[in-house]
């Protein structure tokens, strides 16, 4: 074959110096094939768009155009032209064909609309798929704009451990990290396991949050923000819950409540904002496949100012609601965590645009959030969207010693390794707080999947560690 320089689909695709010489590699998404003329619809992860080879079979042997089924992987020069067909501008006028990899009758990814149960089963080629290239190109562009919106607003990235000795008695929702033999487990006389001989000499586990060490980091550089995979050892099969996901975690000094859903609520518009500009072609896709909606939330979304609703009004919507006959699963009570249904009942259909809940009984609320006067509720700020319920979690800090040691005393928080945590109350402690945001919930939101284990690669839940 003639050595011809790559070109990408996307950049192909854009051209207009129509009869120059190209060469294109990818996936072959379909092959429709006639006397006259054959046309290969050719993919290669650059775009959701194909370029369309057309090949005349009297030039190629038929033995080997037979064998460029959906899935196989080709090479191809030929000359860029005008498009003849409905649907694209450009195509390429096949001169030299080559196969890198054959692809049999028993491709799981066949073109056929399968489910994403199934294609779950073979998340290592559903990322081939049209659907599953759209979600990972958006997952791409979020971090980006992630990345960009901090870094612009002067935040610094900051990395916490994903190992971490923080005490784990009892949280039962860690996932633990060893090098002892499980098989063969020393012991003391209460029948404890001793770390000793363990690689850190105690109890460590992957981390649930680096918000604690972010913390040390807001105290020092002002304003920083973490962005890494965190990891809840929770039995929990639900189409929201991953046991493996990204969480970006902003953490600022000096910032106050009405500040903080500022930056939550900007933040969250930014990102929305960067895919409408920059992920036209995948959402259009998912808008007409997935949900007719998609396009027209995540402009409201951008549009719309976020309510901001005290948790206590909250209740009385949502129990107002049921006086007039709305039926919820579960019962509504002031005190009561939220579910998801509550959550989006306010969102969905009494707003109808996305709401920050703040002042939440402090019972139901983290022990490190900042209490207001009233000695019952505290200054967290959850912003609640639609089709998602919660996806941004977030609070105020308690920043006095005194108060925060009370309420770890009255939680039974074990403390004993954390004692660097209590030093940044112990020395020049200041008001800050920030918010954590589940990186999969918001590429559910932007790509109007349904499931969380559909918007990343290789999902970890219970009982599946495939792949």
């Amino acid at each position: 074959m003639e050595n011809i320089k790559r070109t990408k689909v996307v950049d192909l695709l854009t051209r207009k110096d129509f009869g120059a010489k190209v060469n294109v590699r990818g996936w072959v998404r379909t092959h429709r094939s006639s006397k006259a003329v054959d046309f290969i619809a050719l993919n290669d992860g650059s775009t959701i768009k194909n370029i369309q080879i057309v090949v005349d079979p009297a030039k190629f042997d038929a033995e080997m155009l037979k064998q460029i089924t959906t899935g196989a992987c080709i090479c191809a020069n030929g000359e860029l032209v005008e498009s003849q067909g409905a649907g694209q501008t450009v195509e390429i006028q096949c001169s030299e064909l080559k196969i890198y990899g054959l692809c049999g009758s028993d491709y799981p990814m066949q073109k056929k609309g399968q489910t994403f149960e199934y294609m779950r089963q073979y998340a290592h080629l559903r990322l081939r798929t049209n659907t599953f290239g759209c979600v990972m190109r958006i997952r791409h562009n979020m971090a980006i704009a992630i990345h960009k919106y901090f870094h612009d607003h002067g935040f610094f990235y900051f990395h916490t451990p994903l190992i971490t000795a923080s005490d784990c008695e009892g949280a039962g929702q860690m996932f633990q990290v060893t090098t002892k033999n499980l098989y063969d487990l020393k012991k003391d006389k209460d029948g404890k396991i001793i770390y000793d001989d363990d690689f850190f000499g105690k109890q460590t586990s992957l981390t649930v949050s680096g918000q604690l060490e972010g913390e040390l980091g807001a105290t020092a550089l002002g304003a920083i923000y973490t962005f890494g995979p965190t990891f809840r050892a929770e039995n929990s099969n639900t189409p929201r819950h991953l046991a493996e996901f990204w969480m970006i975690e902003p953490e600022v000094a000096f910032i106050d409540m009405n500040d903080l859903m500022d930056l939550e609520e900007d933040f969250i518009k930014y990102c929305v904002q960067w895919a409408l500009d920059n992920c036209k072609d995948d959402l259009e896709f998912l808008n007409k496949m997935i949900d007719k909606t998609l396009i027209a939330r995540l402009q409201s979304v951008v549009k719309d100012s976020f309510v901001r609703l005290p948790y206590t009004e909250g209740i009385k919507i949502l129990e107002e609601a049921v006086a007039k006959g709305h039926k919820f699963e579960f019962p509504v009570s002031w005190g009561m965590d939220l579910a998801s249904e509550h959550e989006r009942f306010l969102v969905e259909e009494h707003f109808k645009k996305p709401v920050i809940m703040t002042d939440y009984p402090k019972e139901i609320k983290a022990f490190y959030m900042k209490i207001n006067e009233d000695g019952k509720t505290v200054q967290g700020t959850d912003v609640l969207f639609p089709q998602i319920g919660e996806i941004i979690g977030g609070s105020v800090r308690e920043e006095d010693y005194d108060k925060l040691m009370s309420e770890i005393n009255e939680r039974n928080i074990p403390m004993k390794d954390m004692w660097w945590y209590l030093d940044t109350r112990k020395y020049g402690s200041c008001p800050h707080g920030g918010f954590g945001l589940g990186f999969e919930r918001l590429i559910l939101f932007v790509t109007g999947m349904q499931n969380i284990r559909d918007v990343i690669p290789f999902p970890r839940t219970p009982k599946n560690a495939d792949f």
